[in-house]
């Protein structure tokens, strides 16, 4: 019986994929975390970190997909962020034999742990992502405990910026009022979810002590003294102590691997 139980799970095992296309961030830095860094081909423009992956080529451009250029690579599995795939190209990829694993992420800690799992077992490595989310729960759980307090809760509001003309601040449920939370701190934005379009009726009204925002985004209007100018930044907390906390967007919206590191480091800088 053995010996036909051992076949058995031999012949459904999925063999581990050797070129594989990752289309997110997050995505790629937990399959480098497993060790197959070596192995994906091509990401697209949020796989940033670490520098080995920073390095490989680009599919996508400004977030946008390309078909032929992912089968450009030939990949044998396709990592992708749950939505982002047309329905079309997905129906492409699988008529050509190319498994394509769709991946959900959750923000927050028992999120970040599953999608560890997810990608563990779409790479046919699922010990070893049982091992890295339970060392990732470890860590997170220690961030927690060494989480700095101040005498009352600092409310906190993100501004994503591409330039002047292309700013949004986040709402309840989104990745960032996760991270704020998770880090000690409470999004200044409670009215509505996800994100809108930035007013300075809006960041009047919310009085964040800390103003958040991606490195990137500080760079486009300008660095921290140009958005302390910014009409009615000098009226809140944040512009009156000149708090903008600037931080590295692959980190502060990861959600998996690098999550401890996240929540100790924005925590740092808010308190």
């Amino acid at each position: 019986m053995s010996a036909i139980f051992v076949f058995v799970v031999a012949a459904n095992a999925i063999a581990q994929p050797k070129r594989i296309v990752s289309l997110g961030g997050a995505i790629s830095e937990t399959v480098n975390a497993l060790g197959l860094g070596k192995h994906i081909v091509a990401v697209d423009v949020t796989s940033v970190y670490p520098e080995l992956i920073n390095q490989l080529p680009k599919v996508s451009r400004n977030r946008a997909l390309s078909a032929e250029s992912i089968l450009s690579f030939h990949p044998d599995l396709i990592l992708v962020p749950e939505g982002d795939l047309l329905k079309a190209h997905l129906s492409q990829f699988k008529s050509m034999g190319i498994r394509v694993v769709q991946v959900r992420q959750e923000y927050s800690v028992s999120g970040a742990l599953k999608f560890i799992r997810q990608i563990a077992a779409a790479v046919s490595m699922p010990e070893q992502g049982e091992i890295m989310a339970r060392n990732t729960e470890l860590q997170i759980k220690k961030a927690q405990s060494e989480l700095k307090k101040g005498p009352q809760l600092q409310k906190v509001l993100f501004i994503y910026a591409r330039g002047v003309g292309t700013m949004n601040v986040a709402g309840k449920g989104s990745s960032i009022d996760a991270i704020i939370q998770l880090a000690g701190g409470k999004n200044a934005i409670q009215e509505f979810n996800e994100f809108k379009p930035y007013t300075t009726e809006a960041l009047i009204k919310s009085n964040p002590d800390a103003i958040l925002m991606f490195d990137f985004g500080v760079s486009s209007l300008g660095g921290k003294e140009a958005i302390l100018k910014m009409p009615g930044v000098k009226y809140t907390n944040a512009g009156k102590n000149k708090k903008i906390i600037e931080m590295d967007g692959s980190l502060l919206i990861n959600f998996s691997t690098r999550l401890a590191d996240a929540i100790r480091a924005l925590n740092a800088r808010i308190y």
